[in-house]
């Protein structure tokens, strides 16, 4: 029988829960004021770095081994305030995101409640979930071991696809010269979307700092986070969705061809 304190772990959850809605209901509410909805897009990495640092906080006298805490709080953080702060940058001086007025267009009823459903209340639901790997490391107990190291690794690889793939996409776009054109340099041309690339190798890095507690149990009841990550990143709103909008324009087909879709692989040579 596991020697996992399932019910701190449950007590943890319910902060990280309150944590996780509290972010997501007052980004809500600066939206409406502000008119825009595509803040929420900040409000997603700010979550996690929230859930992380309240799980941290109330684990208390059931608290697993203090290293494995600290780390998995400062590589959740580090991930959550990288990405919202990119994010912000990224959107300062535009409009409300394409996605969100085309949805919201053809809501039912208000607008705001239908925002308010589809939106805010679902994301910070989905943060509770992909976030279990974190809220568990804070009660396993015994040291940090091999298993452990590879997840921190598997994380800096993905922090450096996002970050990097974040910067070479911003310069890109940012010189006017490229207008109209596809994005397909650097890491680039070796996956059509490295950011997501590197969520996919954040979320199971931290996993794999969750498995090397030793508990089948607990590896058992978190991996539907990482898998629930993988789903939006591959099948969900990440690269399904955004392919879809990127489909009609001009070079894109022959981007598809010679460039892997997701994991990255050498360019292919194409006739």
């Amino acid at each position: 029988m596991s020697g996992f304190p399932w019910a701190a772990f449950g007590q943890g959850a319910g902060a990280a829960a309150v944590a996780a809605f509290a972010v997501m209901l007052t980004t809500f509410a600066i939206a409406l004021v502000k008119g825009m909805h595509r803040i929420v897009d900040i409000a997603w990495g700010l979550a996690f770095a929230a859930v992380a640092l309240v799980s941290y906080g109330v684990s208390g006298a059931a608290a697993g081994d203090d290293g494995r805490r600290l780390l998995v709080t400062v590589l959740t953080t580090v991930w959550g305030l990288r990405l919202a702060g990119h994010i912000a940058l990224r959107g300062r001086g535009h409009g409300e995101d394409a996605r969100y007025a085309a949805m919201l267009a053809k809501a039912p009823g208000s607008p705001a409640l239908y925002a308010l459903r589809k939106v805010y209340l679902l994301q910070g639901a989905l943060v509770v979930l992909v976030s279990l790997p974190v809220q568990a490391a804070m009660y396993l107990p015994g040291p940090l071991g091999p298993v452990a190291y590879a997840g921190c690794a598997l994380w800096a690889v993905g922090l450096f696809f996002e970050a990097v793939g974040d910067r070479q996409l911003a310069r890109f776009t940012a010189d006017p010269a490229n207008r109209g054109r596809l994005m397909d340099r650097g890491l680039w041309a070796w996956t059509r979307h490295p950011n997501y690339f590197g969520d996919f190798c954040v979320w199971w890095g931290l996993f794999l700092i969750v498995c090397d507690g030793g508990d089948p149990a607990v590896a058992a009841a978190t991996v539907v986070a990482p898998l629930v990550m993988s789903f939006l990143l591959i099948g969900g709103s990440g690269k399904r969705l955004l392919e879809r909008h990127m489909a009609d324009r001009p070079g894109f087909a022959a981007y598809t061809e010679r460039t892997s879709g997701f994991f990255p692989l050498p360019p292919r040579r194409t006739r």
